[in-house]
């Protein structure tokens, strides 16, 4: 287990653990930044039906902060999911 690590403020939640292989934990900026990057085409790719263009990798690294989340087999947004779009796209206009 590897503590969980918020992209967004870079801390990492004391106590937390979330069970992602040390390659894929979230401990980069540069990989947090990714992760951002990749977001709108992730929600817009689900929207659409199309998981099958989002790796694995990405969907486990969103659903472990909380950005998307399991539901009845399907993914969806989180509430922060949610705010992270508004933010992605507030920081591109």
């Amino acid at each position: 287990m590897f503590h969980a690590h918020n992209a967004v403020t870079g801390r990492t939640a004391p106590g937390v653990t979330v069970g992602v292989p040390p390659e894929r934990a979230l401990t980069t900026s540069s990989h947090a930044e990714e992760l951002r990057n990749a977001f709108l085409f992730t929600v817009d790719a689900l929207k659409r039906r199309r998981a099958d263009l989002v790796t694995e990798a990405l969907i486990a690294d969103y659903v472990a902060l909380y950005w998307l989340e399991w539901n009845g087999g399907s993914l969806q947004l989180t509430v922060t999911g949610r705010n992270m779009c508004e933010q992605i796209r507030a920081a591109k206009a």
